[in-house]
């Protein structure tokens, strides 16, 4: 296992760290419990082999996952980290802040916690809760206490944002926010966040799966053979020098043993690979016959058709050759519960995104074609 610097913390972080969302968990009559044996097991093979960072959240496994991240590293309680989380919509004051941490604490069985994250934060909610609630200065008070020993975010918000909470909350030790091969958007602030000393881990290395399934776009990138898809994923995010860490959800020994695998290499990608790699990734698209490079001038549609999103999973199917992925994407888009998209059939052939498009993309035409094919996936 490769260890890394991590930020200003002091902390070697493994290279490779455990995402606590998806351990195994058993369901009777509707309500879940987690598999502590299997936890147990998996965990502790994951440190053996040497993962020491390891990432749960309050709400995780139907907020079993707590319980049994603490029950499973008690063992070996000083010889890792654990990172959880703050779930800030019902947090009002210091004093609720506090009380929620303790929860965590209560539920981990431990002493302390290594790493609490205010979790899933964005612009609003730092300016208009966590500093005018005074909560940065409360996690202080923790940390003076020796119950907390570093303060976190978590990130889920436009990449500009990060320069703002890093510039005006240099207490915030580290982050954690996406990055993978097919979003790189918050690539720029992930360096300028460990130019500023903030330790960077990466959540959705292999884009929450796409990357995962058989596809052909290692081959389509570096002409290789018979090597997997999520490596180039792992070695390409492992590559940038400004990550520390990338975690994985990982439910078997056979994803822990090959994660484990990619993150012992001293040199998962050389600068120039890892150049090469991103070069390629563009040149995919552009030699592709619909490059919608995700500009969004096109939108709003007056129809509240998200084009860029239809256009984004045809991509996937057409240049990466991630088909299931395609698949995937376009589906939860159009059946999304919450708020179910919209397709070419809403179009009322307007022609804003037509005129719009910087790349003269007949994108009426096009959206009606590649729907087409999408469905037929």
């Amino acid at each position: 296992m490769i260890y890394r610097e991590f930020g200003k913390t002091g902390e070697k972080i493994s290279a490779l760290g455990f995402g606590c969302m998806r351990l195994p968990e058993i369901e009777t009559n509707g309500t879940f419990v987690i598999d502590q044996e299997k936890t147990d097991e998996m965990l502790r093979h994951a440190y053996d082999l040497g993962v020491n960072y390891f990432d749960t959240a309050f709400f995780y496994c139907h907020e079993n996952s707590e319980i049994a991240v603490g029950k499973a590293l008690r063992p070996i309680r000083e010889k890792v980290m654990i990172s959880t989380k703050c779930p800030l919509d019902n947090i009002d004051s210091r004093e609720s802040f506090r009380a929620q941490f303790m929860k965590s604490l209560e539920k981990l069985d431990s002493g302390y916690i290594d790493f609490y994250h205010f979790w899933g934060i964005n612009k609003q909610v730092f300016d208009e809760k966590i500093l005018p609630l005074n909560l940065i200065q409360e996690a202080q008070e923790l940390v003076k206490e020796g119950l907390l020993r570093h303060i976190s975010f978590s990130f889920h918000d436009e990449p500009a944002s990060i320069k703002h909470i890093v510039d005006n909350a240099p207490e915030m030790e580290t982050m954690l926010v996406q990055y993978n091969l097919l979003d790189r958007s918050n690539e720029e602030m992930i360096a300028y966040a460990a130019a500023k000393g903030v330790g960077v881990v990466v959540m959705g290395p292999v884009g929450g799966g796409r990357l995962s399934a058989p596809a052909s776009l290692y081959q389509k990138l570096t002409g290789a053979k018979n090597t997997a898809t999520y490596e180039l994923a792992f070695r390409f995010v492992l590559g940038n020098p400004a990550v520390a860490c990338a975690l994985s959800g990982m439910e078997t020994y056979d994803m822990v043993d090959k994660n484990v695998a990619v993150a012992s290499d001293e040199t998962p990608m050389t600068a120039e690979e890892w150049t090469a790699i991103t070069d390629s990734m563009e040149n995919l698209k552009k030699f592709s016959e619909l490059y919608c490079t995700g500009c969004n001038y096109c939108q709003p549609c007056p129809k509240d058709i998200n084009i860029p999103a239809i256009f984004q999973a045809y991509t996937y199917h057409n240049v990466y050759g991630l088909h299931e992925a395609a698949k995937n994407a376009y589906d939860n888009y159009i059946q999304n519960p919450d708020k179910p998209g919209t397709g070419s059939q809403a179009c009322i052939d307007c022609g804003f995104c037509d005129k719009k498009c910087p790349q003269h993309i007949k994108v009426r035409e096009e959206l009606k074609r590649v729907e087409q094919i999408l469905q037929a996936l």
